[in-house]
């Protein structure tokens, strides 16, 4: 089948010329699974793979630039024109003791190397100079039906990777496809065994799904898979966790979270997906039935904690998750928004993570009551804002505290604190006065104590 892909952007031109190399020195050199996919779908790959006939050392000895990060599974890197391409030798694999990594390669041809891929979608390869399609495993077929099938046997090839099983649950979330029934029934009888693959690929999956298109019916899959329960017992958690109705016709914490996926506006960032994913997870430790009442006090606090516990044990970068353990934390706050005075508000739309937690409030509105009106508080005072100096440099420091006999240490955090909300406000308006005041709160402080 002849359909050109367009490589006429400096990317594409890039992989057409390490492929032109590899056949210049008399290798089949061919693009492979992900960008086929894209290109007939009408998508501009955003990685280019080039399987090859030729061995890894032959890779190496063609180009100036190379990294072997796989060369013992045949995959090289070229580095071309500072652009990272991963060349790999068409193989076949076996083994696979560690669910995840094959113990025996051998090289062969495009036909079985094809045939040890995961999904028919991802088997197809394209040839880029006579601009054809080679089609070994009816990956061609399933894109028209949207389906998601095993290359083969599906309990076979999950047994050999286990993070397939996520990979299914990812692609047909993301493209919007379904999975074949096949398939589908092994990715439910193997979940368990994806505690073989190790916490940063799982992590890894998981940020795909839920920071790109269909994260809501990933959500879902995760669940009905099996997946959730073994991955996030957490988020499993939520399921049956029932809310007040007034505020939550929606039903229960994890249909709300599910909606709220569904509300989130592109692009989502991993600190936005997993505070959306996280928001709400202290909820089934903390729910309470008081004076008639359902409750969940402090169920913020609770979700704090144990978004960083999960994402730890994920490995998520420390930045990433300080930034969740803020948001969840942080987002029962927008209710008071109206009520705090303009000092503390400044402060509160000063903080770090505050675009993230105001489209997280906003979407979790839309996913329960459905009132925007703090939302649209907070929106009205940052256009108040706009032309003002929201973080100026303090009148005062911690030097100054101490200089007045102060002890250096935590105590002086609210302290600087609530001068500087003063200050924002506008009620100290110079150095002088916050030194002022400040030697006022100190000897009434000492006062007290």
């Amino acid at each position: 089948m002849t359909m050109p892909m367009d490589l006429s952007d400096r990317k594409g031109r890039l992989a057409l010329r390490v492929a032109a190399v590899l056949r210049d020195h008399g290798h089949t050199a061919l693009f492979a699974g992900g960008s086929v996919r894209d290109h007939l779908m009408g998508k501009k790959p955003e990685d280019i793979d080039v399987a090859t006939s030729a061995r890894p050392d032959e890779v190496e000895k063609l180009f100036k630039k190379t990294i072997p990060v796989g060369k013992q599974f045949g995959v090289v890197l070229v580095v071309e024109d500072e652009v990272t391409f991963e060349v790999a030798t068409f193989r076949a694999e076996g083994g696979y003791e560690d669910g995840r990594h094959p113990t025996r390669i051998a090289f062969t041809v495009p036909e079985e190397d094809a045939r040890r891929r995961d999904f028919t979608v991802n088997g197809l390869f394209y040839d880029p100079f006579k601009k054809e399609i080679l089609d070994f495993v009816g990956g061609q077929a399933d894109l028209s039906q949207k389906v998601i099938r095993a290359i083969g046997d599906p309990e076979e090839r999950f047994r050999e990777d286990k993070l397939r099983l996520l990979r299914a649950v990812r692609f047909a979330s993301t493209l919007g496809f379904e999975i074949e029934t096949k398939t589908w029934n092994a990715v439910r009888a193997h979940a368990a065994d994806i505690h073989e693959v190790s916490p940063e690929r799982i992590r890894e999956e998981l940020v795909k799904i839920f920071t790109r298109q269909g994260a809501e019916r990933g959500f879902v899959l995760l669940r009905e898979s099996g997946l959730m329960k073994e991955i996030l017992p957490e988020i499993e958690a939520m399921k049956g966790v029932e809310q007040p109705a007034q505020f939550h016709p929606e039903g229960d914490v994890f249909e709300h979270t599910r909606l709220l996926f569904a509300h989130l506006r592109p692009p989502v960032s991993e600190v936005l997906a997993f505070s959306a994913l996280f928001h709400d997870v202290g909820k089934p430790g903390t729910q309470a039935v008081r004076k008639g009442r359902l409750t969940f006090y402090e169920h913020s606090e609770e979700g704090a904690k144990l978004a960083r516990d999960i994402m730890k044990r994920l490995k998520f970068p420390n930045a990433t998750t300080d930034a969740v353990y803020e948001c969840v934390l942080n987002h029962m706050k927008f209710m008071n928004v109206k009520k705090m005075r303009s000092g503390k508000l400044k402060m509160f739309l000063l903080r770090p993570t505050f675009a993230e937690e105001m489209e997280l409030h906003r979407a979790d509105c839309l996913a329960s009551h459905g009132m925007l009106d703090n939302y649209e508080f907070l929106q009205e005072k940052l256009k108040e804002y706009a032309h003002e100096e929201l973080k100026p440099k303090p009148f005062i420091n911690g030097n100054d505290l101490i200089a007045m006999g102060m002890p250096a240490g935590p105590a002086m955090k609210p302290v600087l604190e609530e001068a500087y909300e003063l200050q924002l406000e506008k009620t100290l308006t110079d150095r002088e006065a916050s030194l002022a005041w400040a030697r006022q709160k100190i000897a009434s402080m000492k006062s007290q104590s």
